[in-house]
């Protein structure tokens, strides 16, 4: 078996990840503010390219990973059950703070991209950035964007809110769990839902709620948006 053979069989693409996951945890663990998505990143694009491996040869173990994605995701519903008493009192507040939050994110990334004179579609496919990565990308497949771009500012948008999220929302003075779990999983979709999940199981329970909340609310003013885009 040569090489090409071996970086295209899917065990090449899952191994990879793995052993860098557990290697970036190992580092979290020495190093806590390092979050273990950012070196696993970084060694997997230096190992594609330094090999000169091409993405779509990793893609084939990749896409198997990517499955799993999910029922991952599924998985964050159980705190949102456990803690659906504490929770259920504050439902209309919490709907319209996800419903803000959508919105601010939705046109905050617009209007990053125009400010800095970027072009049409970098801007339509920044717009759903704030969604989990499934949701984005069909919303920008929906809109004209280009998918492909949008899962990179999508899993950027979550680095940047897990790893800096929790610390400047405690710097702001935003001590609550229920404001927390919103701004988190509004913003930062899974990758914040899975960093404070591990601080409060209260904070994990809102942020899955307004991480699923997000992505509805992000894909019916799509279809506004969409309509308005073809004119």
């Amino acid at each position: 078996m040569n090489a090409a053979e071996i970086n295209s069989n899917p065990l090449f693409g899952v191994t990879t990840t793995i052993a860098a996951y557990v290697a970036s945890q190992a580092l979290h663990r020495r190093w806590p503010r390092l979050h273990p998505l950012l070196p696993t990143c970084g060694v997997l694009i230096a190992l594609l390219l330094l090999a000169r491996i091409p993405y779509a040869s990793y893609k084939h173990g990749g896409d198997l990973i990517t499955f799993f994605l999910g029922p991952a995701t599924v998985a964050l519903g159980v705190p949102l059950y456990k803690q659906s008493q504490k929770i259920r009192g504050h439902v209309p507040a919490l709907l319209a703070a996800i419903f803000a939050g959508s919105v601010s994110g939705m046109v905050s990334a617009a209007l990053f991209v125009w400010a800095f004179h970027g072009s049409r579609a970098l801007l339509i496919s920044m717009i759903p950035k704030s969604v989990t990565t499934p949701i984005s990308m069909e919303v920008s497949r929906l809109i004209g964007g280009e998918p492909d771009l949008t899962a990179v500012f999508t899993v950027i948008a979550g680095l940047i809110g897990s790893v800096i999220g929790p610390r400047l929302l405690r710097r702001l003075g935003v001590r609550n769990d229920l404001a927390i779990g919103v701004a988190m999983g509004t913003s930062s979709h899974g990758i914040g839902t899975a960093r404070v999940i591990r601080e409060s199981e209260l904070q994990g329970g809102v942020a899955g709620l307004a991480m699923a909340m997000a992505g509805i609310f992000t894909s019916l003013l799509a279809i506004p948006l969409y309509w308005w885009l073809r004119k």
